[in-house]
């Protein structure tokens, strides 16, 4: 599905009639009114390794998913979508589509391959580029097919529309119809992070990250949360609740912090560990036992963070309902 993201909505919308464009490659500014780091953080990058079952980020890194077209700027708060986060062009260029009918829903009910991008809006930069940014909010895309627009020009909101279950904009590049790694246009497989790449300023790398986050009913083995055994999507109102983290390449001296939240969203526990001598594969958990009510019915979010310096490095949020 990630490989078509962006294939369904781009698809016979690569050329549009009217004057030439005067665009050219496009020099990339950063298209989320949010701080790297501190409000939003750059959770995928673009795969790759183009061998179906694997991945790997520009850096021969982690920090992708197999098949993944593009580069995902994430949200650390749900709250945000409330205020709302604008998306910004890129780049200047000229509205070739946009799609604004797509409800906002975690759940991803009705989501298919042909609208796995959500509301979205394609930017024409001239030359064979395009930027595509996907799973803005409901009723949010401020522009119009055919309008020229300059830099910075807002787009719409982040949201959660298509195929996602946590708020963050997928923006994918173009050339001449093929996606290209905005970090790393032309590959040569030397895993090089100095580059800027297609970005005026590129955004801080980091090889660390998350490879999962989840809730469970006890305290998991590594393996089971290896393997994914660990996971629970609906938990019972008298058993504990449990959310767990898998960082890999962690440093010695980041903080790991893993929370959860009630339906109402007051916080239940919140557990900051500072990481030592840390391995290639870590893995946490933390938990509570059910109060002698039980748990309240309704969808639990828990949160794990992992910050360097107070800089937030990698996120992951997860879900369980009880009934």
């Amino acid at each position: 599905m990630a490989s078509r993201l962006w294939a369904a909505f781009v698809g016979g919308a690569l050329v549009m009639a009217g004057a030439p464009l005067a665009f050219a490659q496009p020099a990339l500014d950063w298209p989320v009114d949010c701080v790297a780091g501190k409000t939003c953080f750059i959770e995928d990058y673009f795969d790759a390794d183009p061998t179906e079952g694997r991945q790997s980020d520009f850096a021969c890194g982690i920090n992708s998913r197999d098949g993944h077209r593009g580069t995902d700027i994430a949200l650390l708060s749900f709250d945000a979508l409330e205020t709302g986060v604008a998306v910004v062009a890129a780049a200047p260029g000229r509205v070739v589509n946009i799609r604004d009918g797509m409800e906002d829903d975690r759940l991803m009910r009705g989501v298919t391959a042909q609208n796995a991008c959500g509301n979205a809006v394609l930017l024409d930069h001239g030359e064979g580029w395009q930027t595509l940014y996907c799973h803005l909010r409901l009723g949010s895309v401020r522009v119009s097919q055919g309008q020229d627009i300059p830099s910075g020009t807002p787009l719409g909101l982040v949201g959660l529309s298509g195929q996602t279950n946590h708020p963050h904009l997928h923006l994918t590049v173009l050339h001449k119809g093929q996606a290209v790694d905005p970090f790393d246009p032309e590959p040569d497989g030397s895993c090089e992070t100095a580059s800027q790449g297609l970005w005026k300023t590129a955004p801080v790398y980091y090889g660390t990250g998350l490879v999962t986050a989840g809730f469970s009913d006890r305290v998991p083995s590594f393996e089971e949360v290896r393997t994914g055994a660990a996971r629970i999507e609906d938990g019972h109102r008298t058993a504990p609740l449990v959310v767990y983290a898998f960082a890999a390449h962690a440093e010695h001296g980041d903080m790991l912090q893993i929370e959860a939240r009630a339906p109402d969203g007051q916080v239940i526990f919140r557990q900051r560990s500072l990481l030592r001598d840390p391995q290639v594969s870590t893995m946490r958990a933390y938990g509570k036992k059910a109060p002698s009510s039980g748990w309240k019915a309704g969808d639990y979010l828990g949160e794990v963070t992992l910050f360097r310096d107070d800089t937030v490095i990698a996120h992951r949020f997860a879900h369980v309902s009880i009934k």
